[in-house]
């Protein structure tokens, strides 16, 4: 690796994936967690639907490596 730049641009791939993924968590499980509250029948579509945003952090794993093993 030559310089800065393709360290960084995996680090922002990864970080950025990693805080939208958190930001989503964290509205879905606040509205999962009063959903659960009012109506237990629906605790397995909530846990699928906070399961569906960490895609997006493989997705920013995979973009990072790819940054990483194939620019050269």
């Amino acid at each position: 690796m030559e310089g800065w730049e393709i360290p960084m641009g995996a680090a922002i791939a990864f970080g950025a994936g990693a805080f939208g993924t958190a930001w989503a968590q964290s509205r879905i499980g606040s509205a999962g967690a009063g959903t659960i509250a009012e109506k237990p029948e629906t605790a397995g579509t909530i846990i699928v639907l906070e399961a569906i945003p960490e895609t997006l952090v493989i997705l920013g794993f995979v973009v990072a490596s790819m940054i990483i093993l194939m620019v050269k």
